[in-house]
């Protein structure tokens, strides 16, 4: 399914494309998915487009477990195995699902950001596949820093709603550099999508999203979020993204290993 050259790409960029990967069927059964969502809404959603203006940006997660359509997909679809092969590891478990929609006519963007620092795991053999259900041009879909995942920094988390970092210790992480102001010095990387298209990111790759203003195209995108074989539970200096209650005994460095994760792809 996965071939040596795209592990390669995978390795050195943080960010790959893979062309016709998901079958229809399985953007149906998402899309259903996403409808039952959206009329009920999980605790952690969040509506980003202020109510006056045009289009309407929201997101929700960890909804998996149910949401029935969402937990076929995690379990039945080849989406483990993609992760377990570019990150070379020997099992993978689900860690969460997101997902984000963007209305037509939605103007905000998504800030420049890398997952890691968000969530309460450490490791290397991490990724999200980001999933879109519909068509995605370039100028409405993501774009990533090609290597930043190799940087060996950890940038400070920011808020959408409000632009602002978290409530982390200042210098806690690096500031994150200003991409926009600079992108002659980067190698960025963005694709126009079709669907069945999907991208698969490292959880420390940085990466932005632009608006949606087609009057028309829905950006309605799944992303499953999927933890190796070297992760290992890590603690914050506050609140991660998404919480996870449930894990308030774990240390820095306990194994990820936990009914909330569980393993859906073995070698």
């Amino acid at each position: 399914m996965i071939s040596k050259s795209q592990i390669q790409e995978f390795s050195e960029n943080g960010a790959i494309l893979l062309k016709n990967t998901f079958d229809r069927d399985w953007l149906y059964i998402l899309a259903e998915g996403i409808e039952k969502n959206r009329k009920d809404p999980g605790p952690y959603a969040c509506q980003y487009t202020p109510q006056d203006d045009e289009g309407d940006f929201y997101d929700d997660y960890c909804n998996w477990s149910r949401i029935k359509e969402y937990n076929n997909f995690i379990l039945n679809s080849p989406a483990a195995e993609i992760a377990g092969c570019l990150t070379q590891s020997s099992e993978m478990r689900i860690f969460h699902e997101h997902v984000l929609v963007k209305e037509p006519k939605t103007a905000e963007s998504t800030p420049w950001h890398h997952d890691q620092p968000y969530y309460c795991v450490d490791g290397e053999q991490v990724c999200s596949i980001w999933l879109p259900l519909d068509p995605v041009p370039k100028e409405s879909g993501l774009e990533f820093v090609a290597g930043s995942h190799l940087l060996g920094k950890m940038f400070m988390p920011i808020k959408f709603l409000t632009l602002k970092d978290y409530d982390y210790p200042p210098g806690c992480f690096d500031s994150i550099p200003d991409i926009d102001a600079h992108r002659n010095e980067h190698k960025i990387l963005s694709w126009d999508m079709e669907q069945g298209d999907c991208i698969v990111f490292h959880f420390k790759t940085l990466h932005s999203g632009k608006g949606n203003p087609h009057s028309k195209i829905r950006r309605r995108a799944f992303s499953s979020r999927w933890i190796g074989d070297d992760a290992v539970f890590a603690e914050r200096p506050g609140e991660t993204s998404p919480p996870f209650p449930e894990l308030r005994s774990f240390k820095q460095g306990d194994p990820i290993d936990h009914p909330l994760f569980p393993v859906c792809w073995v070698k």
